[in-house]
């Protein structure tokens, strides 16, 4: 791993500095707060590659990948496109011999995290996805409680969902084939949410989904994300957990994670937890307001393990974790059994 004697050597860029979030300039922003040089941008539509220009004065701005890669002396490289151009433009990006970040999700398919990954280790190269979601304010209360003080006792089980009933809109997000499915948005999170919780290897995942319903009425058609799909978590310590993702659901229920435990539940979302302990013949219910979340630690860990070699958190084979159970979610949809998890 090539090492910065500070922060500031680290050249940060770039690609893609869409509209959508604004996640360009709050990538840039993050970097610099964190003490890296925000140097170079490369985005197709030129009125976003202007719009970067004029947020960051004086940055490299570059229409394609190809020219960022050729002239800019960019040291680590964010990727801010699509789901499927993940793993292309990290391997292109690693090829040329740049650190990089990718958005979650950190790619579609397991080989292709295994691609990105084996590229990175044989160039002595920083890969990764930016699950600075791993310091939301609701998983850090929940290990608190869970962890720390185990005040629910041994997790057994964990029901994770998300959704309602609604048009899944026209967007690229809505596309499977870009996308990668109904479940590689938010549903990423919360797996690694649950990942985080139950701290024990995967042995196989079950998939579920439903299509059709809302097709017909998106630009996608048969290439439109599942109306509601599941995968259920089969892990080595006897826990189980699953994770459902719907635009079918009329009833939702409280919370996106309820944990159940041999002395509770924990239901939280992203601002409150409740937690109701069976003690004796009573249940014990506590609420409360989740602590802040802590998103800065993502590049502050960054920062320190390309200067002072600290220990990686969001590991490439941490964040390969989550996109191996959703390939082996989608494949046991159509292929009707379950599927054995695959280890490098």
């Amino acid at each position: 791993m090539a090492k910065f004697e500070r922060a500031g050597d680290v050249r940060t860029g770039v690609v893609g500095y869409g509209a959508a979030f604004d996640m360009g300039r709050r990538h840039l922003t993050d970097t610099r707060k964190a003490g890296m040089s925000p140097c170079a941008v490369a985005e197709t539509d030129p009125e976003r590659l202007d719009a970067a220009g004029k947020d960051f004065p004086g940055v490299e701005l570059y229409p394609t990948v190809d020219e960022m890669l050729r002239e800019s002396d960019v040291n680590l490289v964010v990727l801010i496109t699509p789901h499927n151009t993940h793993a292309e433009l990290a391997l292109q990006c690693l090829r040329g011999g740049r650190h990089v970040i990718s958005e979650k999700p950190f790619a579609i398919t397991t080989e292709e995290c295994d691609a990105m990954i084996r590229e990175a280790a044989s160039r002595d190269l920083l890969v990764t996805a930016y699950h600075n979601r791993h310091w939301d304010g609701c998983v850090l209360e929940a290990l608190k409680h869970l962890h720390e003080e185990r005040a629910i006792g041994e997790i057994y089980r964990i029901d994770a969902r998300i959704g309602g009933y609604v048009h899944p809109g026209d967007w690229w997000r809505s596309s499977r084939s870009i996308s990668g499915g109904v479940m590689y948005d938010w549903g990423v999170h919360l797996l690694e949410y649950g990942l985080q919780i139950i701290p024990s290897d995967v042995v196989e995942v079950s998939g579920f989904a439903k299509s059709g319903f809302w097709a017909d009425e998106t630009p996608w058609k048969e290439d439109t994300n599942e109306d509601v799909a599941c995968a259920v978590v089969r892990f080595e310590n006897g826990a189980w957990l699953s994770l459902t993702v719907s635009s079918l659901e009329s009833n939702p229920r409280q919370g996106q994670l309820e944990v159940s435990g041999t002395g509770g539940t924990y239901i939280f979302d992203g601002r409150t937890y409740e937690m109701i302990r069976q003690i004796g013949n009573e249940k014990v219910v506590t609420k409360g307001a989740n602590m802040p979340s802590r998103w800065d630690a993502f590049y502050d860990n960054i920062a320190r393990h390309l200067t002072e070699d600290e220990t990686l958190v969001i590991t490439p084979e941490w964040a390969r974790r989550p996109i191996h159970i959703l390939d082996l979610a989608a494949t046991s949809a159509k292929q009707g059994h379950a599927m054995k998890a695959r280890y490098q």
